[in-house]
């Protein structure tokens, strides 16, 4: 089993997220680092684990919750290993920011 690589982006997003909430509670940052994780590897075995949102993106990109965890990753279900392509907080507004070059 092969886990889902990171984009530069999807990288840049989680180091971004792990280092803002590691100035309250470092011990949620890791915790988020360790769901993405997780969730990379469940990606690799599963590449269609994720829902297909068509208000947001076209197939073949897919998105997986987090559990217990207010973030989305987005990623590209066809490629093997799958490839994320970003890794964003919830309540951002999503479609525009999938847009953004």
């Amino acid at each position: 089993m092969t886990a889902a690589v990171f984009s530069p982006q999807a990288s840049r997003d989680l180091l971004d997220a792990v280092r803002w909430i590691h100035k309250d509670n470092p011990t949620a940052a890791r915790g988020l680092r360790n769901a993405v994780v997780k969730a990379a590897s469940r990606i690799g075995a599963h590449p269609e684990a994720g829902m297909i949102r068509p208000e947001f993106a076209d197939e073949p990109v897919r998105f997986m919750t987090l559990t217990g965890y207010p973030y989305v990753v987005v990623y590209d279900s066809s490629l093997r290993p799958p490839l994320v392509l970003r890794i964003l907080h919830g309540a951002r507004d999503l479609p525009t920011v999938l847009r953004e070059p």
